[in-house]
């Protein structure tokens, strides 16, 4: 399995997601890959555990695809929650989310979708064999996600 890289924000998460992303999120801290790094949710109107998955997705999209070159970018990247952990330490609030992360390289993605494309509709397409081929060519990722909490959220 390939290896990605954490990704640094020197305290600019923020920025960092405002410039990457469009979004401005009432944030800060750092990329949540532990505790001790985790993202500061200090408000939101969007639900706690929608917000957890939208920066999730921002940190998997960032370190998939953005980051890489071209040949080595991974596309239609997918997060579902495995489980959550509500800790309490030092008198603050942390949510631990696990994640598992799908995903496909960018190149083989698009080479299945142009495939459905122009196949799917003829009678020698089989799609039983079209959709095992990409769950084998699906990269599977479990990944822990760190956010302290503001008790007011």
């Amino acid at each position: 399995m390939p290896t990605f890289l954490q990704l640094k924000s020197d305290n600019e998460l923020k920025e960092i997601i405002k410039t990457a992303f469009d979004m401005d999120l009432d944030i800060s801290g750092d990329w949540g890959y532990t505790e001790n790094s985790a993202t500061i949710i200090h408000s939101s109107n969007t639900p706690l555990t929608q917000l957890e998955h939208i920066i999730a997705s921002m940190r998997a999209y960032t370190e998939m695809s953005m980051t890489l070159e071209k040949k080595d970018r991974y596309g239609s990247i997918n997060l579902n929650e495995k489980s959550r952990e509500e800790l309490h330490i030092n008198s603050l609030t942390y949510h631990k989310v696990n994640y598992e992360i799908t995903a496909m390289k960018e190149d083989v993605y698009t080479s299945f979708i142009n495939e459905y494309k122009e196949e799917s509709e003829t009678k020698e397409f089989d799609m039983a064999d079209h959709f095992k081929r990409r769950k084998e060519a699906t990269l599977t990722r479990n990944e822990d996600y760190w956010f302290e909490v503001h008790q007011a959220l």
